[in-house]
């Protein structure tokens, strides 16, 4: 029996009417039903979800396997069964709420046949819901995962080589209720032979219900911090210490912690708001370092140095600044002079928090995004800047008019 490309992995719960169209999505690939064979899990639905399954499997040109389970209580324990039982050369994990663009396998293969890669993302697009975009500004053959937005979509729906997954012994966290993708892909991202990128082309829909039923809108706050820890431990095991690991921190602090602590928080229950904080301490004093802070903006950098110090009141003043959309001053300080945005709280000792906390190391914004852009001062690896370097290399006649020039740029 000839060994499909991929295997397409569909974990289904009570996914009714949604997985018709997810499946004709299946079916109506351009790669061609000979080269593709579906894995279909069913957990437990009471919908009619096994039964449609089974009915589509018999009728479908694209060979398909159904297997129907008690349900497991979230999408891990459907895909590792999934993955038991594909064949392909690539598993792909399609959720049973969404769907394909009809030439997303054939260009996702193609793509990984050609460069070698083992882990190819096509471009998403939301439908009744948001959906990660920053990634998508161009396809690319290959990427550094250290230098790239390619962290901040970590679910499980792309193409993985089958070969990596079975070498690293990849399976999905059954014990997580949350986030168990981000470490599967993580670590593939990591481990893995190269990954790419497919902009040009809307190969995945992922679709809001219209009953809410979403399984990342249920849950509570409890399990994030645990997948959030998950996955700041998994970092911590793949990367040494160092600016690869501090690259990759950033995504657990940013997408993971730094959202528990949004505008929403001032309005929660006292004990809920003092439950975050503890749940946070530990994973702030393990994992947020000056190297991870550095790589954020000034104004979550701040929110997340206020979780760090355990000060729900300083926090609060910078939220409710940020909400009133007021912008901060831009004040320079030290040799060379760094810009610094003067959020609630700067140069107040009794507050605690450090100077550095405020300085723009990356490109920021001073006010709302969209608004004015800031930059850090540009430097070389010793970290002088770029004015200084460029009049050292000048001829010794000339450098005192250079270094006259430069005493002048940083005046003004």
């Amino acid at each position: 029996m000839p060994v499909p490309d991929v295997s397409v992995i569909v974990g289904a719960y009570d996914a009714m009417p949604y997985l018709v169209r997810c499946l004709e999505s299946v079916e109506n690939q351009t790669l061609g039903a000979d080269r593709i064979e579906l894995v279909a899990i069913d957990d437990g639905s009471t919908d009619g979800t096994g039964d449609y399954l089974e009915e589509f499997a018999a009728r479908t040109p694209v060979p398909a396997t159904v297997v129907r389970q008690a349900n497991s209580g979230g999408p891990s324990g459907p895909r590792n069964r999934g993955l038991s039982v594909a064949r392909g050369r690539y598993a792909f994990f399609l959720d049973a709420d969404d769907f394909l663009g009809e030439e997303a396998l054939e260009r996702m293969v193609g793509m990984a046949d050609r460069v070698g890669t083992d882990v190819v993302l096509g471009k998403v697009e939301g439908v009744n819901r948001g959906a990660p975009s920053s990634m998508w500004t161009r396809t690319a053959d290959r990427v550094d995962i250290y230098d790239s937005r390619v962290i901040y979509t970590l679910s499980a729906q792309k193409l993985f080589r089958r070969e990596l997954i079975a070498r690293l012994g990849l399976r999905f966290d059954e014990g997580l209720r949350t986030g168990e993708d981000a470490l599967f892909t993580m670590e593939a991202y990591v481990r893995g032979g190269g990954v790419s990128v497919i902009s040009d082309y809307t190969c995945y829909y992922l679709v809001g219900r219209e009953d809410g039923k979403h399984v990342t809108r249920t849950g509570g706050y409890a399990p994030r911090f645990e997948a959030t820890g998950a996955l700041m431990a998994l970092i911590a095991e793949l990367a040494p210490a160092g600016p690869k690991r501090d690259r990759l921190m950033v995504r657990p602090f940013t997408v993971g912690l730094m959202q528990q602590f949004a505008h929403g928080v001032t309005k929660q229950p006292g004990h809920v708001q003092r439950h975050k904080v503890q749940l946070a301490a530990p994973l702030m004093a393990r994992y947020w370092t000056p190297g991870v802070a550095r790589h954020i903006k000034v104004a979550e950098r701040l929110r997340l140095e206020c979780v760090a110090l355990g000060r729900l009141d300083l926090l609060a003043d910078v939220l409710a600044f940020i909400k009133a959309e007021r912008k901060p001053e831009v004040v320079h300080r030290g040799r060379p002079r760094k810009p610094h945005l003067a959020f609630p709280h700067f140069g107040n000792r009794h507050a605690g928090i450090q100077d550095s906390v405020y300085e723009v190391t990356v490109p920021d914004w001073v006010g709302k995004p969209g608004s004015e852009r800031i930059a850090p001062p540009t430097a070389d690896r010793r970290g002088e800047p770029l004015a200084r370097r460029v009049a050292a290399r000048l001829p010794r006649r000339v450098r005192p008019l250079a270094r006259w020039a430069y005493r002048m740029t940083r005046r003004h």
